[in-house]
């Protein structure tokens, strides 16, 4: 394992102080953005079904594509990021969710909405190159503080982009939300371009080009199977032969990235039994997030004519989902005193638990709205656990070099945990749905939140029986048997870097 290291002398010239001083502030604000403008779509899936005249399914992909793209963009970003160019892709990553933001904002239709969704998606491989600049330029003890806040920032951002989006969609329409990212994102870029550091001098590798097509035509062909599946039929000869072209894609890819010497991924560094937990929860943390998030979000606005929902208006709705970013900043301070004493590899089980009575919260208890607020207080609980955790146990188990790339894969699997969540939400309630009905019953919402808390019990066996060796090692070290060495010195224990992050905040 490789611990933080801090600015190189190869780095040197040195920013002013002002500008070391606003670094960690305009990371975090970065991470906050694309938090926020991956919220933007969920709370506006019924007025932008009813607006531009699409199915409730249909206008899920507002959300969907988002996640695809970001699941899609993520490690590309991050491979050029660990290069000469991070400065660079930042900037016009940044420049790119502008131009989506636009696109987005302006009442062109259904296609261009989708479009400038899919641009803002982009936005989503910002995260893992804000952690590498953090590791990078900010000095070790600071650090572990912005590694921390940056992964909270995806979970804790949502209760601020719900209610936001609500409060501007019932106060000045349904595009007033995009308005505001365009104005948001502007200010990012500008501050980005005045603070960020320059890039480490680091050599360029080629981008492996084959290695991004095979994962966008996999990811989007299974994404589209999911979602195709109640229209076309499960059995569908076209159906299942487009889902196994899509997983032969992906089968392809993951030969293209172990043999060609500069992948898009180093999936030789997912080998190690705790990563690979790490970056296991971390993706069903993302499924779980979003299949809860989805589906509260259309119960709670759902007529109470139907015989359930609240009729809650979009600024309500948002509002639910402030639970959810509270718990997940709450959980982010309970790990930096559990991780003390524990080792941080144990509180991955802990998080599929807590996410797992959140979503077995809402199947037996959702007819009163304090319910549903608790229902998501737990899930905060639960995907602030983990995302607390993955980033200090992900950086500490490899170089420097790598950071970029081994974040990058951790964000892709949360990403495509978002997007499977979002789009198997729809799913669900879509098969549930009586043919010629606009609702789906009740009963679909149960069903959905089963299949939840059958894939969290399972997650939390798999991720109890990776990490128990992963524990093993670790009291071993702290029982006063040396630790291996890095490249650089001693290993940390992935709790290194997360103890004594509230220092800075």
């Amino acid at each position: 394992m490789h611990p933080i290291s801090g600015p190189t002398p190869a780095s040197a010239a040195a920013p002013s102080p002002w500008r070391q001083r606003a670094l960690v502030p305009v990371l975090v604000s970065l991470g906050m953005l694309v938090a926020i403008i991956s919220s933007l779509g969920a709370p506006l899936i019924p007025t932008i079904a009813a607006a531009d005249h699409v199915s409730v399914a249909n206008a899920q992909w507002s959300l969907t594509v988002t996640m695809l793209v970001g699941a899609v963009a993520t490690p590309a970003m991050g491979r050029l990021g660990d290069g000469p160019h991070r400065r660079k892709v930042i900037l016009t990553g940044l420049a790119v969710v502008l131009v989506g933001s636009l696109l987005a904002a302006l009442p062109l239709g259904f296609a261009c909405l989708i479009v400038g969704r899919a641009f803002q998606g982009v936005g989503m491989g910002l995260v893992p190159l804000a952690i590498a600049t953090a590791r990078d330029s900010v000095p070790p003890e600071r650090a572990r503080s912005a590694l921390s806040t940056l992964s909270l920032t995806t979970a804790a951002g949502v209760g601020v982009g719900y209610p936001l989006t609500g409060l501007l969609a019932e106060s000045f329409g349904m595009y007033a939300g995009f308005w505001f990212a365009v104005i948001a994102t502007t200010v990012a870029l500008v501050a980005a371009a005045v603070v960020l550091p320059a890039s480490p001098p680091r050599p360029a590798h080629p981008m492996d080009i084959p290695g991004a097509l095979l994962l966008t035509l996999g990811m989007s062909g299974l994404l589209f199977t999911l979602t195709q599946g109640e229209h076309w039929g499960w059995g569908s000869p076209r159906l299942l032969v487009l889902g196994a072209v899509s997983v032969l894609l992906l089968a392809g890819w993951v030969l293209q990235e172990l043999r060609t010497a500069h992948p898009l991924v180093e999936l030789r560094l997912v080998r190690d039994r705790t990563v690979f937990a790490a970056h296991l929860t971390t993706m069903m943390g993302g499924v779980g997030m979003y299949l809860l998030i989805s589906l509260v979000t259309r119960y709670v606005q759902t007529p109470s004519g139907a015989g359930y929902g609240f009729g809650a208006s979009v600024v309500v709705t948002g509002l639910v989902l402030v639970p959810f970013s509270v718990g997940s900043l709450v959980a982010g301070r309970v790990v930096r005193i559990l991780v003390r004493s524990q080792p941080p590899v144990r509180m991955l089980p802990v998080s599929c638990l807590l996410s797992f009575a959140a979503l077995l919260s809402f199947v037996l208890a959702h007819d009163r709205l304090w319910e549903v607020f608790v229902t998501m207080a737990l899930a905060g609980l639960g995907v602030g656990v983990n995302f607390a955790v993955t980033p200090g146990l992900v950086v500490g188990a490899v170089p420097a070099h790598e950071t970029g790339s081994a974040m990058s894969f951790n964000q892709v699997v949360k990403y495509i945990g978002y997007s499977t969540g979002s789009a198997l939400s729809a799913v669900i309630l879509q098969a549930a749905t009586t043919s010629g009905d606009g609702l789906p019953p009740e009963s679909g919402y149960r069903t959905a939140g089963l299949t939840g808390c059958a894939v969290w019990a399972a997650t939390a066996v798999v991720a109890y029986v990776l990490t128990r060796s992963g524990a093993r090692r670790t009291s071993a070290v702290r029982g006063g048997r040396p630790a291996p060495a890095g490249v650089n010195g001693p290993v940390p224990d992935g709790g290194d870097l997360l103890r004594n992050t509230g220092a800075e905040q």
